[in-house]
């Protein structure tokens, strides 16, 4: 599995626009890549299958917190094996993620998902994986979750608060409190 410091792989991959845009098949569909959003921070969280449980819940806890992730100049990208046409019929059919403002990417192939080593060996799906990367395609950050488990969105801003410091932030650190200071 890809670690702290390693590169981010690159990608190239179908997705559905986040927003109005993503329910209108006339305008629904596009193709994202690691070269986007060039300069950004960029927070890539995968779930293992759309029309589940548990992914909604994580879906919509990182679309609640997407306007904190743009105000730290981060840009969020859904990731699951899920065809584009699978994701929009979702979005379309499922009231709460109408409005999601993130795209869902489609690693239909399953390359970028075996490439980060996040892949389950049994159920052939990818983690509950969250990658943080900085602008120059490094790896910050990484968690992965059992497939039973959802993650905390909020711990995930919490962290990327503190790499923006470039400072040392204690247990429970939280955005605003005082960093450690060697003395």
């Amino acid at each position: 599995m890809l670690t702290i410091g390693d590169r981010f792989p690159s990608f190239r991959l179908s997705a559905v626009e986040g927003g109005p845009r993503g329910l209108d098949p006339r305008t629904a569909f596009t193709t994202l890549s690691d070269a986007d959003d060039a300069g950004r921070w960029k927070l890539v969280f995968f779930w293992p299958k759309d029309f589940s449980l548990l992914c909604p819940t994580e879906i919509l806890g990182f679309a609640r917190l997407a306007g904190e992730f743009e105000a730290r100049n981060t840009v969020l990208y859904g990731v699951s094996l899920d065809s584009e046409l699978v994701h929009m019929h979702w979005r379309v059919h499922h009231q709460e993620l109408r409005n999601l403002p993130f795209a869902m990417l489609s690693d239909v192939r399953r390359n970028l998902s075996r490439e980060c080593g996040i892949l389950d060996p049994v159920e052939g799906v990818p983690l509950r994986a969250t990658f943080l990367v900085d602008p120059e395609g490094v790896i910050r950050h990484v968690s992965v979750h059992d497939l039973a488990v959802g993650r905390n969105p909020q711990e995930t801003l919490r962290v990327l608060d503190a790499l923006l410091t470039g400072e040392l932030c204690g247990c429970n650190w939280q955005k605003g409190e005082e960093t450690l200071k060697i003395r």
